[in-house]
């Protein structure tokens, strides 16, 4: 009865070892999803955050093309003295290819941006996956150890049952 209660309290104290052995591996996966780095925007990105956000909206399009087209009547309309972009509108092509030439760097580097982050979303993704992988590993090592110590536990009990079946065996013969 002793063996068996030793057994069992090595049993635990396997057990707990490898619960601690888990605990220890998931630390730093688990305080890099606890605290992940705050970002901190410079001025620049936000600015180039709020270019993005804009320049790729409804908004954007339908204001841009009010603008034009009430440039394109102005200059049509307009006495000769008051147009000041007449008919081949170079002034307005001249715009147009500025701010298209501005706002594609801009968008860019929001963009780059947007693509850290979605590597670091991949990264924590990794990490929840990777911590996922050592709980199973633990809980194959955990069943391994129970069906160890419950096969040695079996012999054991049926070591003491042929040694009994022996000694009856020896009374009756």
């Amino acid at each position: 009865m002793d063996s068996l209660l030793k057994s069992e309290t090595d049993q635990l104290k396997k057990l707990q070892d490898i619960v601690k052995k888990t605990i220890a591996e998931e630390g730093l996966i688990i305080e890099n999803l606890i605290n992940p780095p705050k970002e901190i925007l410079t001025r620049g990105q936000k600015v180039s955050d709020k270019v993005a956000k804009f320049g790729g909206s409804w908004a954007f399009i339908i204001s841009f093309f009010i603008i034009l087209i009430i440039w394109i009547i102005f200059n049509s309309v307009a006495p000769i003295k008051d147009d000041f972009d007449p008919y081949p509108f170079i002034l307005m092509n001249l715009i147009l290819s500025c701010i298209a030439a501005l706002q594609a760097p801009i968008i860019m580097m929001s963009q780059n941006r947007k693509e850290e982050k979605d590597r670091k979303r991949s990264e924590n993704d990794y990490l929840i996956n990777l911590k996922a992988e050592l709980e199973v590993r633990s809980l194959h090592q955990k069943i391994d150890l129970l069906l160890e110590e419950q096969i040695k536990v079996l012999f054991e009990s049926q070591q003491k049952q042929l040694d009994i079946l022996k000694k009856i065996e020896k009374k009756i013969g």
